[in-house]
């Protein structure tokens, strides 16, 4: 508005089209003012994507890990890779920051892929230095599983890394699955040909649509945090909780609860015959290293 946010036509203009992302961001049938805050914030995504476009030139980009536990004997059996940027001004940049940006620009393509290579060059590493095998877990976002290379650079990737199909399990949300349905079938076929486990992330966030569990090749379900937070003590969280690893064993699924953070909540998915969990009450996210020796040490630790 005139003259508040602005005394000439391009100004104007710049500033409501701040506002306008503004109001695209936060979702169908929204609106937003135009507010000063909104140019700094516009300034510093404009000022993360440009470092984006150069940051695995530069090996900005780097993995952390985070055990899966098995419930039944404490054994680390497999590790998920969780993406970090090292801005080299700005420090560690939180993942929410820039993960969206690389969606947004399409971007996650090119950094999916490294991602998914270097994961398995790391794993291929654990191998040789004598740990035992570990189930690589490996986030797909909706741009890379609708790419059209997708299959062929993950066949490359276990080929040029020697990692056994088997080791990698591939882990896609609801609404990825469910946005072409007929050609995400498709695609799991031809994964679940490969060797390559499949895993639905975040369950219960999404569509939960039973019927993709019937017809795709899944192996896996992740048990989203949101439910795992109230255990034991919210009757909905519990309640949810044992419906869901009943029904994924009565597929023969396998159950992951992700965000486990107290010694109460793991007890209670441990008598519920939930097979694994990753969280804080386990380990953090860790470096390579750190992997190495949670394994060695037996158990994972808080």
């Amino acid at each position: 508005m005139c003259p508040s946010d602005g005394e000439d036509a391009t100004t104007l203009m710049r500033n409501a089209e701040s506002a306008m992302y503004q109001a695209k961001a936060a979702g169908p049938a929204s609106y937003r003012f135009y507010t000063a805050d909104m140019n700094s914030a516009a300034g510093r995504r404009l000022d993360l994507e440009t470092g984006l476009r150069k940051a695995i030139d530069r090996e900005e980009f780097h993995l952390f890990y985070q055990p899966q536990v098995d419930l039944r004997d404490g054994r680390i059996v497999a590790v998920e890779a969780l993406l970090r940027w090292k801005h080299p001004q700005l420090g560690l940049i939180p993942p929410g920051d820039f993960i969206p940006i690389l969606e947004e620009t399409g971007l996650i393509v090119p950094v999916g892929e490294w991602v998914l290579r270097s994961a398995c060059r790391q794993s291929g590493a654990w191998r040789e230095a004598g740990l035992p095998p570990l189930r690589l877990a490996v986030n797909l976002s909706a741009l890379q599983f609708q790419h059209r290379d997708i299959v062929a650079i993950t066949r490359q990737t276990l080929r040029d890394t020697a990692l056994p199909p088997g080791d990698l399990e591939l882990e896609l949300t609801e609404s990825v699955i469910m946005h072409d349905a007929e050609e995400a079938g498709e695609l799991m076929g031809v994964f679940a040909e490969m060797g390559v486990r499949l895993a639905v992330d975040d369950f219960g966030t999404g569509y939960s649509s039973l019927t993709y569990l019937k017809a795709f090749p899944m192996h896996t379900l992740k048990l989203a945090q949101p439910f795992v937070e109230g255990i034991p003590r919210s009757p909905g969280d519990v309640g949810i909780a044992r419906a869901v690893i009943a029904m994924a064993h009565s597929l023969g699924l396998s159950v992951v609860a992700e965000g486990v953070e107290t010694e109460a909540q793991a007890a209670f998915l441990a008598g519920e015959h939930c097979d694994a969990a990753q969280g804080y009450w386990f380990s953090r996210p860790v470096e390579p290293h750190a992997i190495a020796a949670l394994v060695r040490g037996g158990a994972a630790t808080k």
